[in-house]
């Protein structure tokens, strides 16, 4: 097959993301797998395994991972929290490293949306609202090997205390992946977990300094901004949003106004890059472009955009100006060599088995996903 990058010139351009050099513009998005092994929440050789194959993106952010065991809301998502943790990550980052790519590991506290099945704790989040019509999975031995799905516990509300002590494992989360070598990190404020949840005034009513108006329900979001980025350098810092996502029982009429807001104080900051998840499914809403020129307009630094996007959309968005990386998901699942797809039109590979998204015990569905060898 031929070569045809001339239809995609700024999806396979070089980008230097605060000094690290991307050798193109496709992102791998953070999709969560539930791989880690048990006891202990722990990355294994299976996931150096598949991030490995997937390191023809510049760049790749890691599955959601969990800064503390409180943070948990679904079974066996990968924690950065002890030090068999950030050991097993280094077979991850050293994988990577050596083929070429640059890896950021996400950093997550899901609050509310947990429940004791999954880690033996009550959840926590701003105030003691449950979210409704909203469940995790658990693995409880299905013939097929499926999680099953189950409700959220309600949360308790979080105390000052609780709250510094997320900060604090957010900062320190962000030391031990510096320790495990990656190259940053990127700060999960989307899609409806902790700090989502403050920034929402229909799961925020807190009546202190982290809730009522907006400028007070982005504390929580720039404070464990400043504390990670006093750790480990606002080099390797990103932090993502999710302005038009309501699932997980997130409407907030004030959501674009208060996410604007915050942007504003990450540009102060200086975090490297915003990633806006965006909505993925079909008939889902779009992020219209004034809101992108917006954006553009208050945040000085990185910004991506990830959400079932074609190549096509993404060259789009890139030569507009309004983004200056494009985030892939189902298309690295299911591809390991997805930019080598792009270029040459190749057929792509489908997901073969939804029972395999969520956990499995080997290859199958993981790492299994063949490459276009034939057609090379």
């Amino acid at each position: 097959m031929k070569r045809n990058k001339m239809k995609y010139t700024k999806l396979f351009e070089p980008y230097n993301l605060s000094g690290k050099l991307l050798k193109n513009r496709f992102l791998m998005a953070p999709m969560t797998r539930s791989r880690s092994s048990q006891p202990g929440d722990v990355p294994n050789a299976l996931m150096a395994e598949y991030y490995g194959q997937r390191t023809s993106a510049g760049i790749i952010i890691t599955e959601a991972t969990q800064v503390s065991l409180q943070g948990k809301g679904y079974a066996n998502t990968p924690g950065i929290y002890t030090k068999e943790q950030i050991e097993a990550w280094k077979q991850v980052t050293k994988e990577v490293h050596q083929k070429g790519s640059k890896i950021f590991l996400q950093l997550w506290h899901v609050g509310r949306v947990s429940t004791y099945k999954v880690n033996g704790l009550q959840p926590m989040g701003p105030s003691a609202i449950k979210a409704k019509d909203t469940q995790v999975y658990i693995f409880n031995g299905a013939p097929n090997g499926d999680a099953t799905f189950v409700p959220v516990d309600e949360p308790k509300e979080m105390s000052q205390e609780d709250i510094d002590q997320a900060i604090e494992t957010f900062a320190q989360g962000a030391l031990n992946a510096m320790e495990a070598g990656f190259d940053g990190v990127e700060i999960h404020g989307a899609n409806g977990y902790l700090i989502d949840q403050f920034l929402r005034s229909n799961a925020n009513k807190r009546t202190d300094r982290y809730g009522g108006s907006k400028e007070n329900r982005i504390q929580l979001l720039l404070e464990i901004t400043r504390a990670v980025v006093e750790a480990v350098g606002k080099a390797h810092v990103g932090v993502r949003l999710s302005p038009f996502i309501k699932f997980k029982d997130m409407d907030d009429p004030d959501i674009l106004d208060t996410i604007m807001l915050a942007v504003k104080a990450l540009d102060e900051i200086g975090v490297t890059y915003i990633h806006l998840s965006e909505a993925d499914w079909d008939d889902a809403p779009e992020i219209p472009d004034n809101f992108r020129v917006e954006l553009r307009n208050n945040f000085h630094n990185t910004v991506i955009a990830t959400g079932n996007k074609t190549p096509e959309q993404g060259e789009a968005l890139l030569k507009e100006g309004l983004v200056d990386l494009i985030g892939f998901g189902r298309g690295f699942l299911a591809n390991p060599d997805y930019p080598e797809r792009v270029v040459l039109n190749a057929q792509m590979n489908e997901i073969t088995d939804t029972h395999t998204l969520f956990g499995g015990g080997d290859e199958r569905g993981y790492t299994d996903y063949p490459y276009l060898v034939a057609e090379n």
